[in-house]
């Protein structure tokens, strides 16, 4: 490793952490808000509406759905880029480097999803939160590892990222195949045209990223027309930005793009996610509403579902000779880590936000609180655990 791929993580991991305390701070927020007088104003702030129109073309939505639909598209932007980077000259560009974090993902997705089906299984408006629960928030995980300071290895931090990438991966997959809505051909072949300008773009050894980003917010109109969901415009577009520039002098579009939304995404739009979804009122919640199927199956999945899948898979894949745990890590840390993969925080809500849209039901609440019980057991659980197994720094 390079000194200057050394800073590179370096720096991302510190963002990263960074931006976990930021989301803490902001959830923390919305949740006082939520259980103060002032209830009201939170509830009116985030179903403001907020309409953009040129011509007979108007988007209008609340606020709450700008930022789910429009924020987190420059979300997963950022995804696809890291994506992109990791598989193309990362960690993950290396096969005997992504087995033990890739089957870490695999289990840390099943298994939740599993538990999940298991306690809802009479109930057909509760199963479509059956990807809740499969989540993880790799800004919460390194926020609460950090903590720790120099006791962690470089390898648990590079498992954790790659496992958390991975599990992005199945979060998109999920959101494009399991939660579209009814789709419109017409949106649907706009978008179609401009992936084929991105693409010919990219052919054309186009290194500008004003006409990538140019063309992807028009994909990103079409997509929110469509009923597929508009944030996989983000991934799409970062499939087609450069790795490398015509001058090699020059940086590279891709990395210098990640680089540039790096602080926004992680100081600005993920705090502001997590600040409109957080709201939750616990007036008047008592053991029943935790023990409804819904929160319990979210709770359980989280904090029970992917310690079990992300260890016992990464433990079988081991036992098997498919791959070996890095030599600065032990078992203990390895369970220590897949604790951390049950905060499942800002994914969690946006796939929950997804769930329930068209069942004209809404779970609101039920997945809210599931998700935080969830989150915060697994957060305080893994940070006791790695406390306790990693050795201490002199």
């Amino acid at each position: 490793m390079t000194q200057s791929d050394d800073s590179f993580i370096s720096h991302f991991l510190k963002q990263e952490s960074a931006g976990g305390i930021l989301l803490v701070m902001a959830s923390a927020i919305a949740m006082v808000l939520a259980n103060s007088p002032l209830v009201s104003v939170y509830n009116l702030l985030i179903d403001t509406p907020v309409v953009v129109q040129v011509g007979a073309l108007a988007l209008a939505k609340p606020l709450l759905m700008w930022v789910n639909d429009g924020f987190m598209a420059v979300f997963f932007l950022l995804v696809g880029l890291e994506l992109k980077r990791e598989f193309l000259e990362g960690e993950l560009s290396d096969l005997r480097k992504i087995i033990l974090p890739g089957l870490g993902a695999i289990g840390g997705m099943v298994v939740p999803a599993l538990i999940y089906v298991l306690l809802n299984p009479s109930d057909p408006v509760a199963m479509q939160g059956w990807a809740i629960p499969t989540a993880t928030d790799i800004a919460f995980a390194l926020g609460v590892l950090s903590l720790l300071g120099s006791r962690v290895p470089l390898s648990l931090k590079v498992f954790l990222t790659s496992l958390a990438i991975f599990d992005d991966i199945g979060a998109i997959l999920i959101i494009a195949f399991f939660y579209t809505s009814k789709i419109s051909l017409t949106a649907l072949l706009i978008a179609a045209a401009c992936i084929a300008v991105l693409w010919c773009l990219n052919r054309r050894g186009i290194d500008e990223k004003s006409p990538y980003m140019i063309v992807g917010l028009v994909m990103w109109i079409a997509l929110v027309k469509s009923g597929v969901h508009a944030t996989l415009a983000g991934v799409v577009l970062a499939l087609f930005i450069p790795m490398q520039a015509k001058d090699p002098s020059q940086s590279s579009p891709a990395k210098s793009l990640e680089h540039d939304l790096h602080s926004a995404v992680a100081f600005f739009i993920l705090p502001i996610f997590a600040f409109c979804n957080s709201g939750i009122s616990f007036s008047g919640v008592g053991i029943e509403n935790i023990m409804h199927g819904v929160p319990l199956g979210i709770t359980l999945g989280l904090f029970v579902g992917k310690q079990l899948g992300v260890f016992v898979f990464c433990w079988l894949g081991i036992k098997l000779n498919l791959t070996r745990l890095p030599d600065d890590m032990s078992w203990a840390s390895l369970y220590g880590t897949a604790l951390l993969c049950g905060i499942g925080f800002t994914m969690s809500l946006f796939v929950g936000s997804l769930a329930f849209e068209e069942t004209g039901v809404s779970r609101m609440f039920d997945e809210r609180l599931g998700i935080i019980l969830g989150s915060l057991l697994s957060g305080g659980l893994g940070y006791a655990v790695l406390r306790f197994s990693l050795p201490a720094k002199e």
